[in-house]
């Protein structure tokens, strides 16, 4: 007698292969689940494979289109960096497929679901706060973290073996000894060689761009165009390319980045549950959207507007790494970051160039920089007189300040 559905966030690899025949084993019936966010797979070859070992029905669902719309656009638009280096790429792609996770497990009438993240890492909160928030009476199967589970398997020799037991098709082999995480917007590389901070990635790792000294000596010259915070349309200035259907526009800077080796960092970040962990990742059209957006705002937003937006920056990608995307905290923060963005309009200039994305130019019609008020040569309207009173109301604190010092000696 079946214990129940369960829809499994199935990525074709060893591990959910594993816990797929591990579910039918203990008595589920199995729905696997797979995202299109971009990642390099051979769906149809993962779907025969899941339907082999024994899946009632396998979802594969193209969300590529949304993941840039509704997650990597609203994400970039609030300049999400978390620890002031890393990019979300793993962290923002967990919700998206969350979301549909619960959609599929309403529409099959499961009252499980289940995914292969490890209890050790970031992903298995990002899910399972997900799953909780979009759908409190959902049972949660983490199989990395149940008991029966962790005794039978030990390791990755005992994947294997039970893999090789059930003829369950495996690509796991000595010459790719770290694990990959891949969408749309970035890929990341760890654990396995990796896990010793001092050891250097080695080139062949890389796979999303080349490597900056192997990049074009010539410069790229594009065109970024924002709307409200959101890029609109890219044209490389160069070859007369232009995209604006928002999925086509975010593929073209992935592939301008990846020609010209944009977008790869090796840091050693701080996981949710307290553990330090070493990741190498290569985000090329995310860093390209990054910087330009940092830039059109430089003329467009209101100081004091950008100082706020700033601190609010970095809760927001807190939030977003420790998987709190459907919480009452990010509905109030992305209401404020989009409050920022409804003058963010105009086209910023960047150079492509060996690893780097610089903006050369900037134009919007909102811009707040006065050439006049700005210039060494004219007055234009200020009076530089002021300053002195200005100045001297600024240094009060501090002349107070020198002479509680002097009078302590």
């Amino acid at each position: 007698m079946s214990k129940g559905k369960v829809v499994l966030a199935y990525s074709g690899g060893l591990d959910t292969s594993v816990i797929l025949k591990w579910l039918l084993e203990q008595g589920y019936e199995v729905f696997a689940y797979m995202a299109d966010i971009g990642q390099v797979e051979d769906f149809k070859e993962a779907k025969a494979k899941a339907l082999k070992i024994g899946a009632t029905k396998v979802f594969i669902e193209d969300m590529k289109k949304e993941f840039v719309t509704d997650y990597i656009f609203p994400v970039y638009k609030a300049n999400t960096i978390y620890e002031g280096r890393y990019l979300l790429g793993t962290a923002i792609a967990r919700p998206i497929i969350a979301k549909k996770q619960i959609e599929i497990a309403k529409q099959v009438g499961a009252e499980y679901v289940s995914h292969g993240a490890t209890g050790k890492g970031n992903d298995q909160v990002r899910f399972e706060l997900s799953y909780y928030a979009l759908n409190p009476k959902i049972k949660v199967i983490a199989p990395w973290k149940n008991k029966n589970f962790l005794d039978a398997f030990k390791g990755r020799t005992d994947l294997l073996e039970y893999a090789e037991k059930f003829d369950i098709p495996t690509k796991q082999t000595a010459s790719k000894p770290y694990s990959e995480d891949d969408n749309l917007l970035h890929i990341s590389h760890e654990a396995g060689v990796l896990e010793d901070p001092n050891h250097e990635c080695d080139e062949s790792i890389y796979s999303h761009t080349v490597s900056p000294e192997k990049a074009p000596d010539k410069p790229t010259k594009i065109e970024l165009e924002f709307k409200d915070g959101i890029p609109v349309r890219v044209t490389n200035l160069d070859e007369k390319i232009t995209r604006t259907d928002p999925l086509e526009l975010f593929q073209y800077l992935n592939e301008l980045g990846r020609k010209n080796g944009i977008g790869r960092l090796d840091m050693v970040e701080n996981r949710f549950v307290g553990i330090k962990s070493r990741g190498v990742y290569e985000t090329p059209g995310g860093t390209i959207l990054n910087e330009a957006h940092k830039d059109i705002e430089g003329v467009a937003m209101d100081r004091e507007v950008m100082r706020l937006r700033d601190m609010l920056s970095a809760k927001f990608a807190e939030l977003v790494y420790n998987g709190f995307w459907f919480s009452p905290e990010m509905d109030f923060l992305m209401v404020a970051i989009d409050k920022s963005q409804e003058v963010i309009d105009g086209v910023v200039t960047l150079k492509l160039y060996k690893g780097t994305a610089y903006p050369v130019a900037r134009t919007s019609p909102s811009s707040l920089y006065d050439k006049d008020l700005s210039s060494m040569d004219m007055e234009g309207g200020y009076n530089q007189e002021d300053a002195e009173g200005f100045i001297r109301i600024n240094a009060i604190r501090l002349m107070a300040h020198r002479n509680i010092i002097d009078r302590a000696k």
